[in-house]
């Protein structure tokens, strides 16, 4: 029903423009053109999430695995925010441990994963916040982790905030653009790399996420 909803939206709203500028009520501009192509991305990315869960379902999500810095990883997905963040007054880091080795990923599908955390973070976190990426090696493992000063989640919704379409009253919504997808696509491609993911936050203090890999390759 939450899925049903999410791509009803977008087709309602780019239905209502086209009859209108087909019987001009409305009059083509760059502007309105602009608005149905965002529309038409928004169910873009939904119909990609649903592929790539059931992909993930079916345990047939193909990884092309290869070794990656940290660094490089955390870096590429700085790179795509730099400018959403500054815009929004927030501080970009990353900060990698000494030390870090490479890591056997699939760098296209792990970028996606982050790129959802860090999206989500940007989403709840104030002017003047900061959101910190940043990998270390911990007891056999890297963790790479993304930081916000956001408004953090309740406490008794944490053990749920990865379940596709979940949403709480009183929590941050925990997806990347309205469906309710984000963090259980986090978790999909976390496990098929053989890691895992968790969530810590105090609300009022912000949100830690951090993901588990394995540090040697598979």
């Amino acid at each position: 029903a939450d899925i049903a909803h999410d791509l009803r939206t977008p087709l309602t709203v780019i239905s209502g423009y086209m009859e209108a500028l087909r019987d001009q009520v409305l009059k083509p501009t760059p502007d309105r053109f602009a608005m149905m192509h965002d529309e038409i991305q928004l169910l873009r990315r939904l119909v990609e999430d649903l592929h790539t869960l059931t992909l993930a379902d079916a345990g047939e999500l193909n990884l092309n695995r290869g070794l990656l810095a940290p660094q490089l990883l955390l870096g590429r997905v700085a790179d795509i925010y730099q400018h959403a963040a500054a815009q929004q007054g927030v501080t970009l880091r990353v900060e990698v441990a000494e030390g870090v080795p490479d890591i056997t990923v699939d760098a296209d599908h792990m970028l996606r994963a982050l790129s959802n955390l860090v999206s989500n973070a940007l989403r709840y976190t104030p002017q003047g916040g900061r959101i910190t990426l940043s990998a270390q090696r911990v007891s056999g493992h890297i963790e790479i982790t993304v930081a916000d000063t956001g408004s953090g989640i309740a406490q008794e919704h944490l053990s749920s905030i990865f379940e596709r379409s979940y949403r709480a009253d009183g929590s941050r919504q925990t997806d990347t653009g309205g469906s309710g997808l984000g963090l259980a696509i986090v978790k999909s491609i976390v496990i098929a790399h053989g890691g895992h993911v968790r969530a810590e936050s105090v609300i009022g203090q912000g949100s830690v996420f951090t993901i588990e890999l394995p540090d040697a390759p598979l």
